[in-house]
């Protein structure tokens, strides 16, 4: 079980930040290797971790129809998801059995997946239905040509998938449902950067940085290095209130609602972030490519109201519009900056302190797997 502050412990947690000009910090100092972020042997132990872990691969809300799919790589890896006839979601290695070609790409919806090289057909469950021109394939068992399955599980409005254990429930004990049924995916986005996967994830776990890199974006809505951060297992949480969290002063307790107040941001060890902002909430993965290259592979819903409607899409767009207008470009453009003092190789390490506690956590959540 985690053992995250509810909404009103973290009211309470925030205003006497507030007022006593403090934020929530570490008990030690890091100091990351620089090669960590340049080698190719520590690099592909990463992906090997992260490709043996349960990691997040879509909002549960882009799979909402039967036959509904989304196939994209993970890890390296072409995996397609897809929710069956029977209401299950289902993962399978995106290949067909006869010469490997992927069966689907991109998302939509379908009642069979046919590949495109020589016809060879599949049901939603995975199973071979047909073979193209049969009699040239004697001693060919349908039933042992199904798609190969993946591990998958379905859990608080995300798809979670392990390519190489089955997920049991324990790996995901303690884990919050972030999205509801009703939530709305929107849109998606995909970005690569010539950085290392940590740089950028390292972005979204502190706020040490707000006034200095966000001066004219987040920081004029925003406080600076005022933080809640906590941990569940290898997770951590990091809250970031808005300027107008004040105006709950005025209202009493039994009242208060953080809803809008707050950004709220889960890493998901070892490379998933979710955040629940103002009026949407992203699901944002960060693959590995190479040691310096990431993609960013970002899938935006609408936020839940009050009231268990959702915003609408047009007041979701606008809001994610601002973010990643913002934010996420500094973010992403501060990545890059740093990977590229990294390969000149004069700095020996990278130096986390106190007021960077979720990045600590991080690194010795990941040197613990990797040992």
């Amino acid at each position: 079980m985690n053992n995250l502050l509810n909404d009103d412990q973290l009211i309470e947690r925030i205003l006497e930040h507030v007022d006593n000009k403090t934020t929530d910090m570490g008990s030690e100092v890091w100091r990351e290797p620089t090669t960590n972020y340049l080698n190719q042997a520590r690099f592909d132990a990463e992906v090997a971790l992260i490709k043996r872990s349960p990691v997040p691969f879509c909002p549960s809300s882009m799979l909402a129809d039967k036959g509904s799919y989304v196939a994209r790589k993970a890890v390296g890896t072409p995996i397609l998801v897809v929710r069956g006839m029977d209401g299950e979601i289902r993962a399978f290695i995106n290949g067909c059995r006869h010469r490997g070609m992927p069966v689907a790409s991109g998302s939509g919806c379908a009642r069979a997946f046919v590949c495109p090289y020589h016809a060879w057909s599949y049901s939603l469950d995975g199973k071979l239905k047909n073979i193209a021109g049969s009699h040239g394939f004697p001693g060919v068992d349908p039933n042992e040509y199904g798609l190969l399955q993946v591990s998958v599980k379905e859990k608080g409005g995300l798809v979670y998938v392990n390519q190489e254990a089955d997920i049991e429930e324990v790996d995901l004990e303690g884990y919050p449902d972030f999205f509801s049924h009703n939530q709305e995916y929107f849109e998606q986005e995909s970005l690569i950067d010539q950085t290392n996967w940590k740089l950028i994830a390292e972005t979204t776990m502190e706020g040490y940085h707000i006034k200095g890199l966000h001066k004219n974006s987040f920081y004029p809505y925003g406080l600076d290095n005022t933080n809640v951060v906590e941990s569940f297992g290898p997770n951590s949480r990091v809250v970031f209130p808005f300027r107008r969290i004040n105006d709950l002063r005025e209202i009493e307790p039994e009242e208060r609602n953080i809803v809008g107040l707050v950004t709220s941001v889960y890493n998901l060890f070892p490379n998933t972030v979710v955040s629940i902002l103002s009026k949407h909430s992203t699901l944002t993965i960060f693959e590995p490519i190479a040691p310096d290259q990431t993609e960013i592979l970002i899938y935006r819903v609408t936020n839940q109201l009050n009231d268990g409607s959702t915003v609408n899409k047009e007041d979701a767009k606008y809001d994610a519009d601002f973010v990643k207008g913002a934010g996420l470009d500094e973010d992403r453009e501060a990545a890059v900056k740093i990977q590229e003092t990294i390969n000149a190789g004069r700095n020996t390490h990278l130096t986390f302190g106190l007021f960077e506690k979720a990045i600590v956590h991080f690194h010795q959540n990941l040197e613990k797997r990797l040992s």
